[in-house]
């Protein structure tokens, strides 16, 4: 149990919580909702006591302890994979390091085996024997191979790195877990195994994540921070937001009533306040009309971009002809002989590794050459890029609606930057922010302006979602859903897929699976499992020659 009384945070003029009180019990999963900006990590911190609220306190069961997914990539660079994931329990591996220092001694003393005794009952009591296997069964469920787990963490890639600290967390059994975007960086198979490790785990586990599926699958309560507080719903993230729709417009239902009988009473007393026969009724009517009451509307922190892709042309028969590609990438082979055609309104999504996927869309984009093979775009056919990598964009010194102008049509001047600006969430002083202290957030409603504004009729986008609230999200899967054209994509979202693709590609090394099939058909046909099972079989032979 974990529990924050009248916590209050401002920064200067702006509060962020305000008698915040809340109590997460054991035996349940919060998600922990709100736009961005509301505070979702920074209450997590004050939760974690990483943060000091300015006011109130956070309670915490007796001998209760939490564990937190670190942020810091860098903060364990010079220990083993092995050692970073234990020292998610911090006594469990000052007991290990003691013990090994202890049994390591040429002069075994008698005061030295009384300690080792304590330490061994202490040991136990923590579940110590268990180390290495709890261990390795982490790293295993989240893509880790066994090769890699005596490395220093220093030689491992980023995404692999968060995937160690994902393990840390989740080690020893933690009382109260909290987890911060726990699926950035992880493959559909990793998210799988987190959702089946959540749903077993027994104790408190709060969780902020913008992957609207994993919340659905994992969470049995939901905490939206909204209005300037945090409210607690029964349910997933689906029953959230139906809930959540379902009290605002009883409210506003509420209040147009209120309004209507306001406004006949008002009608009543004007007409008839000065005749003397009526002059009680009038009176009557007036105090009716003082306890009227009407619940304020407040602001909602959550708003949604205008996400609108409209294409100058539709496409014609011809739309994109890939042949035989191949591609190495430091002495690796991504892609080989790759060969596939793209038809009319298809909406296909990419699986398989990350690399793989990025190199080929920056291949069709034009960004980097095959090293063999061939692609042909059709002749009424013009793409759009979302690279996953932005920050080439946005070098430059420009304010937004210089960077914007660069995009626009030339008959086009400032007000029209500023006015699509604006559906984009950057209203006011807002499109006048520099490009070079934009937010991760930003920067993807940038190029997503970029993209609207190019009018194409193929769209290619790398991980899109990444960097976005729940609103930016669900506005860039209507837009994509709306889109009748041609759309290529990866995501790590299940969702997004889900509701987007009507065809999948899963790249391998040394061959695809390619179906036309919804994503919940395609992740249960045996067919499928059989092919890739085949496909990875192949790999490994080619390693073994």
């Amino acid at each position: 149990m974990i529990q924050a009384i009248n916590i209050c945070l401002a920064y200067g003029k702006r509060v962020i919580f305000k008698d915040v009180n809340i109590k997460f019990t054991a035996g349940n999963c919060y998600g922990l909702i709100g736009a961005n900006g509301t505070g979702k990590s920074t209450f997590l911190k004050i939760l974690s006591g990483l943060k000091e609220p300015d006011k109130g306190e956070v309670a915490v069961g007796a001998r209760e302890r939490i564990a937190v997914l670190n942020q810091d990539q860098f903060a364990f660079d010079d220990e083993s994979v092995f050692n970073t994931v234990v020292m998610g329990h911090q006594r469990l591996f000052e007991v290990m390091q003691e013990r090994e220092v202890l049994y390591a001694k040429a002069d075994f003393s008698e005061e030295d085996g009384i300690r080792s005794g304590e330490l061994e009952v202490e040991f136990g009591e923590m579940n110590g024997y268990e180390v290495e296997a709890e261990a390795s069964a982490l790293l295993s469920g989240l893509g880790i191979p066994e090769d890699m787990r005596l490395k220093k963490m220093r030689e491992l890639e980023d995404g692999d790195k968060v995937r160690v600290l994902l393990a840390q967390a989740l080690f020893g059994n933690p009382d109260i877990l909290l987890l911060d975007e726990p699926t950035n960086n992880l493959d559909l198979n990793s998210i799988n195994w987190l959702e089946d490790f959540l749903a077993r785990f027994q104790n408190t586990v709060i969780i902020v994540s913008h992957d609207r599926h994993f919340l659905n699958q994992v969470c049995t309560h939901v905490a939206d921070i909204d209005f300037g507080k945090i409210t607690v719903y029964v349910g997933n993230y689906d029953f959230w937001y139906q809930a959540s729709q379902l009290v605002l417009r009883q409210k506003q239902q509420e209040n147009k009533k209120a309004t209507a009988r306001a406004d006949e009473l008002k009608e009543f007393i004007r007409r008839f306040s000065s005749n003397a026969s009526k002059a009680k009724q009038a009176t009557s009517r007036k105090k009716l009309l003082e306890k009227l009451t009407f619940d304020d509307m407040p602001i909602s922190s959550r708003k949604y971009p205008f996400v609108v892709f409209k294409a100058e042309r539709p496409c014609g028969d011809v739309i994109l002809e890939v042949k035989d590609l191949s591609k190495s990438v430091d002495g690796v082979q991504l892609l080989h002989n790759l060969s596939f055609t793209v038809n009319k309104g298809e909406k296909i999504v990419f699986l398989g590794d990350s690399l793989t996927r990025t190199i080929l869309f920056q291949i069709l984009a034009g960004e980097v050459p095959p090293d063999s093979g061939s692609f042909r775009w059709g002749v009424t056919m013009t793409s759009s890029y979302f690279p996953k990598e932005n920050s080439a964009f946005f070098e430059k010194e420009l304010n937004l609606v210089q960077w914007l102008g660069q995009y626009t049509p030339p008959k086009e001047g400032e007000s029209f930057s500023r006015g699509f600006l604006g559906k984009m969430l950057f209203s006011g002083e807002e499109a006048l922010k520099m490009t070079t202290v934009l937010s991760g957030g930003e920067r993807v409603r940038c190029m997503l302006s970029r993209m609207m504004l190019s009018n194409a009729n193929a769209l290619i986008l790398d991980d899109p979602t990444n960097h976005l609230d729940l609103e930016s999200i669900t506005a860039l899967n209507d837009g994509l859903i709306a889109f009748p054209e041609v759309v290529l994509f990866t995501s790590h979202d299940h969702q997004f897929i889900a509701t987007i693709a009507n065809r999948i590609i899963e790249l391998h090394p040394n061959g695809i699976i390619d179906r036309m099939s919804t994503f919940e058909d395609y992740l249960e046909n045996p067919d499928v499992a059989r092919q890739r099972e085949e496909l990875l079989q192949g790999r490994d032979e080619r390693l073994k020659l």
